[in-house]
């Protein structure tokens, strides 16, 4: 079974922490060992696990994705936001997480964190527990 959390994002970019929705959804399943798969259906929005302690790191990720791909470029998507494409594509879109006695194996500092970069909008994130 997929189980689906809504994200209404308020910003052209933010970073999400999801982390206590998707064991939220882990609780529910009764998954006591196996994979958390999450996936993002979204070409201008990505998922990626980093630190979730320090909302600085988040800041900072979003900073030199500015950096290295600005709003404004050269770019040919007549849409205007290749720039939401190009760092959908950097970020990916899943990730996967084991799960150990019934609880997400995440390192210390770690978090899943949707990230928006067309916003804001409504989004989903897909998970399936194995």
């Amino acid at each position: 079974m997929i189980s689906t959390i809504s994200i209404r994002t308020h910003n052209r970019s933010e970073m999400i922490d999801i982390t206590s929705m998707v064991s939220e959804r882990l609780q529910q399943a009764g998954l006591q060992e196996g994979v958390c798969h999450i996936y993002v259906q979204h070409t201008t929005a990505g998922i990626t696990i980093n630190e979730g302690a320090d909302p600085s790191v988040a800041a900072d990720i979003q900073t030199m994705l500015d950096t290295l791909v600005p709003w404004e470029g050269p770019y040919r998507h007549l849409e205007g936001n290749a720039a939401a494409h190009i760092k959908s594509s950097i970020m990916g879109s899943s990730v996967a997480v084991l799960v150990e006695s019934g609880r997400l194996k995440l390192g210390t500092w770690q978090a899943i964190f949707f990230c928006e970069f067309d916003g804001p909008r409504s989004r989903k994130v897909y998970i399936k527990f194995q």
